[in-house]
């Protein structure tokens, strides 16, 4: 049965944005009714200074529509151009330093993607993209990162390394000063039948011979013993992360994308979607996106830039 249950933003969210500085954020194809509703949305909220990147006159005409005063904002014109002149024009501005945050807007992921690791005008770092969606439910204090269910479909074991990384930083930035990570396989013991959960367990020795710090990662884990204390009991599994873990490092992408949309589906899960390893977050969204998961992942991706800019978490 699907939960009917309405989204909820979660508050720890907007008291960790509290008294930052508005961040420059860049909106890829803003020329859309539901994009502008978001920008609006953040904008008024404080999170962000938007760069509207689009047809001029659309973006013009649908902030007349919505009675919302842009003049104060900077527009870039890309005129009639297809989407990808809009992608390349907001990673410009990334690049150049004009922005410190990214949204995608009316233009499909793929052409907005593209520009982002375009080798010689891209954001690229040393660090590999990755994708985490981060889960709250209603009524609960719970926070559950997935990562990766968007970007990389097959990752293997250095990609896995970037992805924990990536993830750690971004639950530093939202006040996790030592989270728990569990690599995820179909079984808590490594079995080379499985080759999954012989991966997991080359990334926690890694882990632990210093390729990540600030977080404590084992594995592997079945899911439920990530994330239920009885059920890793009952197994007798001793772990710290057994049963808490703040951080779901998925084998791949189907196991990702399917895990983020049941916790939509079956419990109203709000999933707010950032990509991290670029020079700046970038607010990955979808068109079946509530509001309220937009507005998350915009104020996720401008805590993370705001910490970004201050110096490591």
């Amino acid at each position: 049965m699907l939960s009917t249950a309405p989204f909820e933003v979660p508050q720890y969210l907007l008291d960790r944005a509290k008294g930052l500085d508005r961040v420059p954020m860049a909106v890829a194809g803003a020329d859309n009714m539901v994009v502008m509703e978001s920008a609006r949305q953040a904008t008024e909220a404080g999170l962000i200074t938007p760069v509207l990147v689009g047809d001029r006159g659309e973006i013009e005409s649908l902030a007349e529509t919505m009675g919302w005063d842009i003049s104060a904002y900077r527009i870039v014109d890309t005129g009639g151009e297809d989407e990808s002149a809009a992608a390349r024009a907001t990673v410009a501005l990334a690049r150049d330093g004009e922005v410190r945050a990214l949204m995608k807007g009316h233009v499909h992921t793929d052409a907005l993607m593209a520009a982002v690791v375009a080798r010689e005008t891209g954001l690229r770092t040393g660090r590999r993209l990755s994708h985490v969606f981060h889960m709250t439910v209603p009524r609960s204090g719970r926070v559950l990162m997935i990562t990766d269910g968007a970007v990389n479909v097959a990752p293997n074991e250095n990609t896995l390394m970037d992805i924990v990384n990536n993830a750690v930083g971004l639950a530093h930035a939202l006040g996790n000063a030592e989270p728990k990570v569990a690599i995820l396989s179909g079984t808590e013991s490594a079995l080379p039948a499985m080759p999954s959960s012989m991966t997991a367990k080359a990334i926690v020795e890694r882990a632990r011979a210093g390729e990540v710090t600030g977080a404590v990662v084992d594995g592997p884990f079945a899911f439920d013993n990530a994330v239920s204390p009885e059920a890793a009991r009952f197994k007798g599994i001793d772990s710290p992360v057994a049963g808490n873990a703040d951080i779901l490092v998925v084998p791949n992408i189907e196991t990702g994308n399917g895990l983020f949309k049941m916790m939509v589906y079956f419990m109203s899960g709000l999933a707010a979607g950032v990509v991290l390893g670029a020079k700046v977050p970038i607010v990955l969204t979808s068109r079946a996106d509530p509001p309220e998961a937009r507005f998350a992942a915009t104020a996720i991706a401008a805590i993370a830039a705001a910490g970004k800019a201050s110096g490591p978490a």
